[in-house]
């Protein structure tokens, strides 16, 4: 299955695509030809490896999970700790591959979007790493949630541009990179940080991260001798749930569960569950399931998680979802904070809020199995950046 998608344009099945203004379609060919050079450049291969090893500090850890499964009961719980890559999630992965090959095709500037923030800070980290100019855009509500991260990006040399249009979150955000982008092609590359956009987004940011799921694979045949009974991981754009997945789409006995933001509720302007509340349509370059209302106008969207609350998702995931490989699943707000409590408590892990959607996932299921079966959850970044939001909304004092 996963040798098959996408086909020569971009599709991955009836999803992908390369919907974006005439101006763009030069760019976007050029990347692909730079790409599928990369993946068969032994010595660029060799280059993210190394970056990979030894300044993002892969491989990460799979690391058993004993007083959660205990904590919750039945199965044995998993925790592939994307938290503890450089930078604090997993986006570098994708960063490195993007801002490498950026520079191996002459260009000097790197542009990006970021929604929680993660991102951005990674994106910034490897310009500077690689000495490249750097500017991000940034809904500024997102912005406001995530002031940390802003700081960070500063720190690292990056320019943060807030943007101040429509839902002020990741959807306009991506919108303004796209238009910097079509006005400066030829100096600048734009680092989509998802399994979004036109191809060959998707694929190349699937591809990059899914050294997580290649990692995983190996560690839980050392650890069990067998192969998860589950995956578990959270769904915004969804590039951690994909770079955890792919390696595995062929093991027909492994589930996998994507989990998205269920917000409030599954009400209009509530939520960021776009198989649960939403249907096929095309927003910022490629057909998928979105979030629209009837005259196929953008809904808003909320989540706690920044990094969850977008109108879309990445095209190859309502690909699996159709064909019935992946299973999608959402989770409110309130159990994502219980769930963000739970493993901070239990682990001494406190999960970004993205994360906090995928445990409470597994809260749900794990009482419900076997001691024999075995879930791997991916915690794609670690809470620093969301415990001033949380403590905020619990009413814990923050000054003394």
């Amino acid at each position: 299955m996963k040798s098959k998608v996408p086909d020569d344009r971009g599709y991955f099945g009836d999803f992908g695509g390369k919907f974006v203004p005439e101006t763009l379609i030069p760019a976007l060919e050029e990347l692909e030809s730079a790409y599928f050079r990369a993946r068969k450049d032994v010595a660029f291969q060799k280059e993210v490896r190394e970056l990979l090893r030894h300044y993002v500090g892969r491989p990460t850890p799979l690391f058993f999970a004993s007083r959660l499964t205990e904590k919750l009961g039945g199965a044995r719980i998993y925790l592939k700790r994307e938290d503890l890559c450089h930078t604090g999630a997993h986006k570098i992965n994708n960063t490195i591959g993007q801002v490498l090959l950026a520079k191996k095709m002459g260009k000097k500037r790197i542009i990006a979007e970021t929604g929680a923030g993660q991102h951005g800070v990674a994106t910034a980290t490897v310009s500077s790493l690689m000495g490249m100019e750097c500017e991000v855009y940034m809904g500024l509500e997102d912005m406001e949630r995530q002031s940390l991260n802003v700081f960070r990006m500063n720190l690292l040399g990056a320019k943060v541009t807030p943007v101040k249009i429509g839902s002020k979150t990741l959807k306009d955000a991506i919108s303004e990179a796209m238009r910097d982008w079509t006005t400066h092609i030829r100096t600048t590359h734009y680092v989509l940080g998802s399994v979004l956009g036109a191809h060959p987004y998707p694929m190349m940011v699937r591809d990059f991260q899914s050294v997580i799921g290649v990692e995983a694979r190996k560690q839980i045949l050392k650890e069990e001798r067998k192969l998860p009974d589950y995956l578990i991981a959270s769904v915004g754009g969804g590039s951690n749930a994909i770079g955890l997945f792919y390696p595995f789409l062929n093991d027909r006995k492994t589930k996998m569960i994507g989990v998205e933001a269920g917000g409030r509720g599954l009400s209009a302007g509530n939520h960021a569950a776009r198989f649960a509340g939403g249907r096929p349509g095309v927003l910022q370059g490629t057909h998928t399931y979105l979030l629209q209302d009837r005259k196929g106008q953008i809904q808003l969207t909320h989540s706690v998680s920044a990094g969850l609350d977008y109108a879309a998702v990445g095209p190859e995931h309502s690909y699996y979802r159709e064909k019935k490989r992946i299973e999608y699943s959402w989770v409110g707000d309130a159990e994502a904070l219980r769930a963000f409590d739970l493993l901070s408590k239990t682990e001494g892990i406190i999960p970004a809020l993205e994360s906090a959607h995928a445990v409470a996932q597994v809260a749900r299921i794990a009482p419900e199995l076997s001691r024999r079966k075995i879930i791997v959850v991916n915690l794609s970044g670690r809470g620093d950046k969301d415990v001033m939001q949380v403590a905020r909304m619990k009413g814990f004092p923050l000054k003394w």
